[in-house]
């Protein structure tokens, strides 16, 4: 496995008697916990701009002071958390930190409401839904091996992370047009290469047992950042700015 999962959980043995019905199973438990993260991103991040927009007096500070940096920031420490604490964590434990960090990612979220339309939001998400879908199924049908290309997608998503970063300087619209159409293929070829990964992986856990417990959490982390960077892509590229 990639990274994504963390070392120790890298080339699992097959299991003899395993069943189709337990990587449905497990795949089901992905996905499950995605969308519930999913859910609470949504919820957290619609009432806090809601909360931020109508009182600006007393909490636009938090996104136009050095604040915003601990609330861009803050998730990061989850994702880390998560995947290289998950061996000394319960399932338990990793599904609260789980819920927590897409509260966290919700409240860091709040601005695309400032600066995009509620109805075109709602718009690129629902068309992201429909796309994640149909790679979804992709990934999960398709007999083509997709190592090779989430190798390269992984690779060009390095290159694309550094020019953000260089981005963030620059500030050059064309630049920022370029990533975001670049970010799109990225995360479309791996959220098909992790579904299928995932697929390899429900193959290799008991999906009832506390490893495949914890695994599904993490399989979830990952489907749901590819979510939120394909939506994030998208808003960028067909969302509707206010005025």
């Amino acid at each position: 496995m990639n990274n994504y999962y963390g070392n120790e959980w890298s080339e699992r043995p097959l299991r003899s008697n395993i069943s189709v019905t337990s990587v449905n199973a497990f795949l089901q438990k992905v996905f499950m916990i995605m969308a519930f993260g999913l859910t609470i991103t949504g919820i957290t991040s619609y009432l806090m701009a809601d909360l931020v927009m109508s009182n600006p007096e007393k909490y636009l500070f938090l996104y136009t002071s050095p604040t915003v940096y601990i609330i861009m920031f803050s998730p990061l420490l989850f994702v880390i958390g998560l995947n290289f604490g998950i061996s000394r964590l319960s399932s338990i434990a990793a599904n609260v930190i789980f819920a927590l960090y897409a509260a966290l990612m919700g409240i860091s979220l709040a601005t695309i409401f400032f600066v995009y339309t509620t109805s075109s939001i709602a718009a690129t998400f629902f068309i992201t839904a429909g796309a994640f879908l149909g790679l979804a199924i992709y990934g999960m049908t398709t007999k083509a091996d997709l190592t090779k290309a989430g190798s390269y997608a992984i690779m060009a998503l390095i290159g694309i992370i550094i020019a953000g970063l260089v981005n963030l300087f620059l500030q050059s619209s064309t630049m920022s047009l370029i990533i975001s159409v670049i970010s799109v293929v990225i995360f479309t070829v791996l959220t098909a290469y992790d579904v299928q990964k995932l697929m390899h992986i429900g193959f290799s856990v008991d999906s009832e047992g506390e490893d495949g417990k914890k695994l599904a959490v993490l399989g979830a982390l990952t489907l749901y950042l590819d979510f939120i960077n394909l939506f994030l892509a998208l808003l960028r590229l067909f969302g509707d700015r206010r005025d």
